[in-house]
């Protein structure tokens, strides 16, 4: 059996490509941008409402690794729940509990923040973050699944960059729609509003996505099998373990291949996590006050964006690595450039400081959004057609497993060394995994596009 899941790609002209794009905008990238920008909204307000209910600093950050939980241990149920229910149905229960929850939680936390906070609206804030991280890792999955069954592999890397992309537009504009909100209100209203976008994008979901995906596979293997056994009778029944010694050697294989692929990677996911955390740090650090450090993020944010459609058409074009080795040596460069020159800048603040952390930032935020979507399509690419969504699962929880340690490894490093020190640490581990990528992904990922004269 060969290492390359899947063959070169079919040709697609420019305009059969746009139309598989845009018969995926409702089903697939509309509701992934409402409701990006529903959670990040709430997401900012999180860390004020728990001080405000009466949650010390340490529990607050505590009740936020959740999220990092639920990445690891989310997605291998909800691919089981896909298998069940189809992908659809999946979303769609999860989006109107997702609903349900918010509305509740903004009767009940907005109730305690108005009268005093009390155990009852302190518990309410932990099961809303659980319902949003357990519904994160049901619609991130449910649509990864749909795109790698809806996708040409001639398109595939362009259909799942946009995913991305669109989830990096939520980012920018759920803040500003939250502040909005907070701004003409109370800070519970974020609440009101995740509901009603999360709402429109379920309706969303519900009205355009084809229904039954993840369950056609099974379903014809069942069929085909059940049609077998009827007309061979009991040959059928010595042939099963045969199937199943040829399904274990299938699962042996792909597990291996996520596991070389997911070596490389991980390295990119973790500096990924972790930005966000030493970006700041390394502001205070310089002296950098918190607007310029905003501001900054903010610059980042639209050459992140910017990169989305470049990079998926390079990827389709040239190949995987040829994205994804310059995302994490680009990504490493910048981190390691970043912990030097706070090193040499000191705490002086100024115009040297500001530098020192904007020129970093503008470097890493280029080879970020040079990988725009290169782990979602990594994971489609190294898994099978069929049993996709439970292939898709065990990749995500490998990941998950990089974005939970991303934090400790620069709470460990912080405890012992400066900040720098961990920005120069994440810059090392993804020039390592750059290295790695260069070597392997040319044997487990699809073929360039093939050239049309």
């Amino acid at each position: 059996m060969t290492s390359r899941p899947s063959s070169a790609p079919e040709r697609l002209g420019g305009e059969d490509a746009r139309s598989v794009i845009r018969s995926l905008v409702g089903p697939v990238y509309a509701p992934t941008l409402i409701e990006a920008s529903g959670s990040n909204a709430l997401l900012p307000v999180i860390p004020l409402l728990a001080l405000a209910l009466g949650f010390s600093v340490p529990m607050t950050a505590a009740i936020t690794l959740v999220f990092g939980i639920a990445a690891v241990l989310g997605p291998i149920p909800s691919g089981r729940l896909m298998d069940r229910v189809g992908a659809q149905r999946a979303l769609v229960g999860t989006g109107v509990v997702l609903v349900i929850t918010n509305l509740v939680a903004l009767v009940v936390i907005g109730r305690g923040l108005a009268e005093g906070p009390t155990l009852v609206h302190r518990v309410m804030l932990v099961v809303l973050l659980v319902v949003m991280a357990t519904s994160s890792q049901v619609w991130a999955l449910g649509r990864q699944s749909y795109l790698g069954g809806a996708l040409p592999a001639a398109v595939r890397a362009r259909g799942m960059t946009l995913f991305g992309g669109m989830m990096r537009i939520g980012q920018v504009v759920g803040p500003l729609l939250g502040a909005g909100v907070t701004a003409l209100g109370h800070e519970s209203w974020v609440f009101a509003l995740f509901a009603v976008l999360s709402g429109a994008a379920t309706i969303m979901v519900a009205v355009f996505m084809v229904p039954g995906e993840g369950r056609r596979a099974p379903r014809a293997n069942a069929t085909a099998g059940g049609a077998a056994g009827r007309s061979r009778g009991a040959p059928a029944r010595a042939d099963a373990p045969r199937r199943s010694a040829a399904r274990s050697r299938l699962t042996r294989g792909v597990l291996a291949r996520m596991l070389v692929v997911g070596l490389g990677i991980t390295p990119l996911m973790m500096a990924r996590v972790n930005r966000p955390t030493i970006v700041p740090l390394l502001g205070a650090v310089l002296g950098v006050d918190a607007t310029t450090i905003s501001i900054i993020f903010g610059v980042s944010a639209v050459l992140d964006i910017a990169l989305v459609v470049p990079a998926g058409v390079l990827m389709d074009r040239f190949g995987r690595a040829a994205v994804a080795v310059p995302c994490s040596l680009i990504m490493g460069a910048g981190f390691v450039l970043m912990g030097v020159l706070a090193l040499r800048a000191g705490t002086t603040g100024g115009s040297v400081a500001v530098l020192a952390l904007l020129i970093p930032s503008l470097l890493i935020s280029l080879g970020n959004g040079l990988g725009s979507g290169i782990v979602m399509t990594l994971g489609i690419d190294v898994s099978p057609v069929h049993g996709r969504t439970t292939y898709l699962a065990w990749w995500n929880t490998m990941i998950g497993v990089g974005r939970l340690t991303a934090p400790l490894l620069v709470t460990v490093i912080t405890l012992l060394a400066p900040v720098a020190a961990a920005a120069i640490a994440s810059g090392v581990l993804c020039l390592g995994g750059g290295a790695w990528l260069a070597r392997v992904l040319p044997r487990h990922t699809p073929a360039p596009e093939p050239r049309r004269g």
